[in-house]
């Protein structure tokens, strides 16, 4: 009895647990908010896929030893999964694609990413613009940044939609400088 009662236990709890990372775009949004507002934090949303070789390394990069704090103090960081392949389509997170098309994501490229602030409202995006103009028009996706330029770019973004310090930047720029394809 000891037995089937576990092993209920451990389907029920997988059974949740694969219930919790399928939630629609828009629930984990409104979660997502609401933390920032009250922990005073912007929204860093992440646009993923399983095969991404360069989503892993924007994980890696803001999951780093050195980095993770900087990033947890200053930002809510949420990760939707879109454009799986058609046997990992049951990845993808509802409502994503659709999120990732109004913001011109779609196509370009992954890791693509946004920065919100509690209340919903764009403060950044993953796109570098020739002249630094306005987030309406689309750029060259930084992706998960590993070009100087592309590091120079996140840098300025998270100084500017955060409490980062010029310190805490120069140690995430030295981090994501070591993903330049050698």
């Amino acid at each position: 009895m000891k037995l089937y009662s576990l092993l209920f236990a451990f389907v029920a709890v997988s059974v949740f647990a694969a219930a919790q990372t399928n939630l629609p775009a828009k629930e984990m949004l409104t979660e997502a908010y609401k933390k920032a507002a009250v922990e005073k934090k912007n929204v860093i949303i992440i646009f993923h896929a399983s095969w991404c070789g360069w989503c892993h390394k924007m994980d890696s990069s803001m999951n780093d030893a050195t980095t993770k704090k900087f990033f947890l103090d200053n930002y809510v960081t949420i990760h939707f999964t879109v454009q799986e392949s058609p046997e990992n389509k049951n990845l993808e997170t509802p409502g994503a694609a659709a999120l990732s098309t109004q913001y011109k994501g779609d196509k370009a490229g992954l890791p693509f990413w946004l920065v919100m602030d509690s209340g919903g409202n764009l403060l950044a995006d993953s796109f570098i613009r020739p002249d630094g103009s306005s987030l309406k028009i689309p750029g060259n996706n930084i992706g998960c940044p590993s070009e100087p330029k592309e590091v120079d770019a996140f840098i300025k973004i998270l100084k500017a939609t955060s409490k980062l310090s010029v310190q805490e930047l120069a140690v995430i720029a030295k981090r994501f400088n070591k993903n330049r394809a050698h």
